[in-house]
This record gives C-alpha cells, structure tokens and sequence, in this order.
C-alpha cells in the first residue's frame, strides 16, 4: 500500500479509534441515558432555593390551566388535573432542559377533543398509544421525519389553534350554552345567540381579565432587588413579584370565592364547572375496550375511531416542545395509567418556570415564512386539523422537491459556456441539466463548448451517471465538448465505479476554458485509474 494511503488510513483525531469501541455502560453513556445524573452530583442549596420557587410559581398556575384545558378537550376537569403532575416527575429523571415543563396545553387539548369525542377512555388511550409511538419513534431515530414539518406550517396550525381557542372561550365569558364545538359552526352560533348572554358570568370574566392584565404590568415594572435595599422594601418586593407571577391561580381563587360567596346566600348567577372528583386516580391499565349504552367498542374499534388522530397528536407534541422523544414518550405512557390524556411541553408554563430563575429540571420556535403552506394549513385547520398539517406538508415537500428537480444554476455565457448548480445534482434534476445544456450550447449557432462546474456537487447516483453519459455524448455528436471542473472525491470515485467513458475533467476553471478554446500547454484528466492524479487515487482508496 503507498505510504499516502497508509497516512490517509492511519490519521484521525486522537481517541477517535476509541469512539466506536466505547462501552454502553460508560459514564458518558449513562448520563446521556439517565441526565439527571449529570447535574444531581454538583445540586446546591441556593439551586434548591430557586427551584423551590420555580416549581411553586409554575405549581400555582397549572392548576387554573389544568381546569380550563379539561374543559378545551371537553373532558371532566379533574382529567386536567390528573394529566398535569405525572411529568414533572419523569421530565425529572430523563428531562434535559430546565426551563421546559410537560404537562397539557391549550394545542393538544384541543386535538384531544377533535379525536376522542369527549369519552375520557378514548383519551387515556389516546395518551397511550402516542406514548407509545413518540418512544418508538426516539427509539428508532425516526426524529428526521419532523423536518418535513417546516416552521410555516407550525406556524399556520398554532396561529389558527389560537384563533379556535381564544374564540371558544367567549361562549364560557358570555355564560352561553349549547354551542357546537365545530369552529365555523360555533362562531355562527356564538353570534346567534349573543342575547342570551348572562350578565354575571360576562362580568365576572371581564373583572378576571382586567386583573390579570394589571398583575401581568405590575409584574413587568417590579424593579429588581439590590442588596442594599432595607429588609422590608425586599419582603415587599417580594410578596410582589410572588403575587404577580402567581396572577393565574390568585384570579382563579378570586373567582372561586366571589361564586362561593353567592353559593352561600342561594344565589347563582354563574355558570359552575360542578363537582370534581377528589383524590388521586388509581393506577391502572389504560381502557383497551369501552362499554357504551349500544354495546362494547372493541380495541380495535377504539383505534379506527381515532384515526388519523394517532398520527397527529404524537407529531404535534414532538413540535411543539424542545426536548427528547424518550421523555415525551414515557410521560404519555405512564401518564396514561393515571388517566391522563396526552401532554406535550407547555410554552406557557415553561416561560415562567424560566422567569422565576429555575436551574434545573428540579423545577418541574425559530420563526420562518413560505406563504402557501402557512395559508393553507392556518386556513384547512378550521376545518379539520389533520388536514391542515397534511395538506401544509404537502405543499412544503412539494417545494422542497422542486428545488431538488430544478436547482438554481449560475450561467456564464461566453465562447465557453460555464454552469454551475448552485446547490446538489441529483437524478430529479437531471432533465433541467440536459435542457440547460442543450439550449444554451448545443442548439446555438454554432454550437459551443461547455464547462459543468461541480464545486458543490458532494454526491451522485446511477441515474445522474447515466444523464452525464448521455449528454457528453450529444456533445460528442454535435463536434463540441463538455468539461468537468471541481469533481470531488466521493462523485470520482462514483464515476470510476461506473466506468464512464469521455467524460474529461480539469483542476481549474481557467484550464478547462483554455483546452476547450484549443490553446496548447493544457491536458484534461480523463476519468479512468490509469489517468486520475495520484494524489486523487490515494484519496479514493483511502
């Protein structure tokens, strides 16, 4: 073997030839399994103290949350209850960011009650089973499928889940009933019976509404804290910011005193949740059948019912979080055995955990715009959310595959035609290639010459081998040539393999320019063993 290829063989970054031979049970390996065992060793008081303070904060707002995303999913409100605490306690085992929080959100509520129909069985299977594909799917590295999700379509389905959720509320603010959940039926009905509004609950809400905005200004004027502030300006400035980062669940218990208050003297001008059932709910096996008024829905049954929803609602929780399908996974898994329904990282909750100074897990997007799939998908999830993420993604491919099959390409016009793809080559673009060339060069008069720039083609296939073929043999036939610059390593050797035959390459652009127009001094290297460079040959054995 030549020394070059013995040096090429042997050079690598010192311990790389350890990387592949390194144990799974290594420390390194462990943690990246188990991360909180890489922050527990190093835990203090004063992250204690933090995360005491950052868990309480988001342990205030989650139980209003809780309550209110129930209703959402069109659930009883102690499944909201239930779904919010199972993952703080995974998320603390297997979680590796701080800030984020899992538990249920207004998006995945609302898939919730498009999927499982209101029956609370369907919904803790529903968790289940997305638990069940989100760890299949971190299993198996299947995390690659969520970048055929672009921003503009997450950003259409969030745009219009906030529209359909902020609208849904005003039924709950007017104190109306019997509105459809449908959106486009529900605002025709929302309006329809406006006049039926109930005074006290209209009231109520706009009272709570006013004092959250106020608590939420107040808690973005509190100055901070200096150190040489008198213990009381401290303590109050304290009872400040708490009061002001706990507005949720302080407006909620306001609320929930004001109607208990009229509950008492025998008046109710309120529209009431009603009775929740208390305590914890008893572990047990997700319902894989349920037992209705016609009879038992089977399994099976169960699962066609929900339909397209096992394949949304497990994406939908992956987008709209940052962290390890693993832990999503188990969250939903185990969540599913307290009767939870699916839960995802809360964007919400999250903020305030970050706000009120967490430091690790302890304490419980990249925007972008392509206008089509962000209209279509904002626009069709007023109809169906599946459809609106379907059809967005459709779209988005669809433009990604147009720029695979028709890549830009830089033209320089001259006694030699220059082309350069401004990006891959692959088989797709094969024809727009042919057709580039065959204008430009071949069908003027007289035809000319032509060099295909290749500095930013890495990679080709058999069938962009077999296009090249082709078309340095219409050159042939029409008496000019085709010129090959800045092949590298990994197209030569695919070339080599293929045995290609004409096909002439050159170290620079000015070379090519300078054998094609006839200038003597300058030979191109045909693609053969026998003609490639030496150094080149050393590269392609390496």
């Amino acid at each position: 073997m030549p020394s070059s290829v013995k040096a090429l063989g042997q050079a690598r970054p010192p311990g790389a030839s350890m990387a592949p031979q390194a144990h799974c049970c290594s420390p390194a390996a462990v943690q990246r399994r188990l991360p909180i065992l890489a922050w527990l060793p190093d835990y203090s008081l004063q992250w204690l103290k933090m995360d005491f303070i950052a868990g309480l904060s988001v342990g205030l707002t989650v139980i209003p949350q809780a309550l209110a995303y129930a209703e959402v999913a069109g659930l009883p409100p102690q499944y909201g209850l239930y779904s919010a605490f199972t993952g703080c306690f995974v998320y603390f085992f297997l979680g590796t960011s701080r800030d984020v929080t899992l538990g249920p959100t207004a998006i995945m509520s609302l898939l919730v009650s498009f999927y499982t129909f209101h029956e609370p069985a369907y919904a803790v299977l529903l968790a289940f089973l997305s638990g069940c594909i989100q760890l299949a799917m971190g299993f198996l590295r299947l995390g690659f499928l969520l970048d055929f999700i672009s921003c503009p379509i997450i950003k259409g389905f969030t745009s219009a889940a906030t529209i359909t959720i902020g609208f849904g509320q005003i039924k709950n603010l007017l104190g109306l009933q019997d509105i459809p959940r449908q959106f486009l039926l529900q605002v025709y009905q929302t309006f329809r019976k406006v006049g039926e509004t109930r005074v006290g609950d209209a009231v109520l809400g706009l009272v709570c509404m006013v004092l959250l905005l106020v608590l939420k200004l107040m808690r973005d004027h509190v100055p901070p804290v200096h150190p040489e502030m008198p213990p009381g300006v401290r303590l109050s400035h304290g009872l400040v910011w708490t009061a002001t980062t706990a507005r949720n669940a302080l407006v909620v218990s306001f609320a929930a005193l004001v109607a208990y208050s009229f509950e008492v003297t025998g008046y109710q001008p309120f529209v009431l949740t009603g009775k929740t059932t208390e305590g914890l709910p008893p572990v047990r096996i997700p319902p894989f059948s349920v037992t209705t008024a016609n009879g038992t829905v089977s399994f099976t049954e169960m699962v066609q019912d929900m339909g397209a929803g096992l394949a949304v609602v497990p994406l939908v929780g992956l987008l709209e979080s940052i962290a390890v399908a693993k832990s999503f996974g188990l969250t939903n898994v185990l969540g599913s055995l307290v009767s939870s329904y699916p839960v995802t990282g809360s964007f919400g909750r999250t903020a305030v955990n970050a706000q009120s100074g967490v430091c690790t897990p302890a304490g419980g997007l990249v925007t972008g715009l392509d206008l089509l799939p962000l209209c279509l998908t904002f626009l069709l999830c007023f109809w169906e959310v599946q459809y609106g993420i379907l059809a967005g993604t459709l779209v988005s491919v669809l433009i990604l595959l147009h720029s695979v099959a028709r890549p830009k390409m830089q033209v320089s016009e001259g006694p030699v035609l220059v082309l350069q793809p401004a990006s891959g080559l692959h088989f797709p673009a094969v024809e727009a290639l042919r057709e580039a060339f065959l204008t430009r060069a071949l069908e003027a008069s007289p035809p000319r010459c032509a060099v295909l720039e290749c500095t930013h083609v890495c990679s080709i296939d058999y069938t962009v081998v077999l296009g090249l073929e082709e078309l340095v043999g219409d050159f042939h036939r029409h008496g000019v040539s085709l010129a090959f610059v800045g092949l590298q390593v990994p197209v030569l050797r695919v070339l080599l393999s293929a045995d290609l035959k004409g096909v002439q390459y050159f170290s620079t652009l000015e070379e090519a320019e300078k054998y094609l127009r006839q200038e003597p001094g300058t030979q191109p290297y045909n693609v053969s063993e026998d003609s490639v460079p030496e150094h080149k040959i050393a590269l392609l054995k390496a």
